[in-house]
């Protein structure tokens, strides 16, 4: 499932590219998660912004460019992307023709956006804006960014407090920090020294300190890394990311680990895979 660093080096790949870009038409393919709630045709016409990132949706503003039918000057709006679990982006001059698992084109004067999604748990949808719905609802529960100022020790700290849910899953739940995938919660652990099994409420302050900073330092290697590939991820320019290569404990089960020599672990977590080591993470 692309996470947090995925969906930042897609936006980063395409945005530079598409902003300022007039949308010439909208296709539609099968049915995503949801619908895109206006008419196609009332998308044509408009300019493309800045694409913005929050957690792991993405926000295309699409602005009005004069008097165009359906949107009078002053309306404002965009497109709220996801990429669910196996949807991808690509932003391309003159793309193929579109294949069975290709369900949304955004043809603009500079080239065409196009969401492939094979499970189809991907979605693209339009908002008045992002402090209304449906775009403010699907945000509402989204925790602060990794790299947001006002992520740190104490608030995580203060997030946590109280909760008997595993450290792990805790953070994976995205309503405290948001973006700490399955991949990065397991790095970021490792590094902070912390067993993914601890009680969230029982982590300390200066432990919780050292999984922030944690937290921070290995999104940010995934995203120098381009992102993990571990099937099929790959940017607007079908480049595939590399973190997986250099992960520390994730995907390692059986193998020494690199900093004590003890055996790396896994256990299932939440259905999900969980890699640690037991000597160097301590509950």
């Amino acid at each position: 499932m692309p996470e947090l660093p995925e969906v930042e080096v897609t936006r980063r790949s395409f945005a530079p590219a598409i902003a300022g870009a007039r949308v010439l038409d909208v296709r539609l393919g099968k049915p995503l998660r949801w619908p895109l709630g206006v008419a196609a045709q009332r998308l044509i016409g408009r300019r493309v912004g800045e694409a913005q990132r929050r957690g792991k949706y993405l926000w295309l503003p699409l602005e009005p460019a004069g008097e165009q039918p359906g949107h009078p000057d002053g309306e404002g709006g965009g497109l709220l992307m996801h990429l669910g679990m196996s949807g991808s982006l690509a932003f391309r001059e003159q793309p193929p023709a579109a294949g069975p698992h290709d369900h949304f084109d955004l043809v603009t004067d500079r080239g065409v956006l196009r969401l492939t999604d094979p499970r189809r748990f991907g979605a693209v949808v339009w908002s008045d804006g992002l402090d209304v719905e449906p775009a403010a609802k699907l945000l509402a529960r989204i925790g602060l960014e990794p790299f947001d100022i006002e992520f740190h020790g104490p608030y995580l700290h203060e997030g946590l407090r109280g909760r008997r849910v595993a450290v792990k899953q805790a953070i994976l739940a995205g309503d405290v920090v948001v973006g700490a995938g399955n991949i990065y919660a397991c790095e970021a652990l490792f590094l902070a020294g912390v067993d993914p099994r601890m009680a969230a409420g029982k982590l300390s302050r200066p432990r919780a300190a050292k999984l922030a900073a944690a937290l921070r330092q290995v999104l940010g290697e995934a995203l120098e890394a381009g992102g993990s590939t571990l099937r099929d991820f790959k940017d607007a320019h079908g480049v595939a990311g590399s973190f997986q290569m250099q992960a520390r404990v994730y995907g390692r089960e059986g193998e020494p680990c690199r900093q004590c020599g003890t055996t790396i672990r896994r256990i299932v977590q939440g259905q999900r895979s969980t890699f640690f080591c037991p000597s160097c993470q301590k509950r």
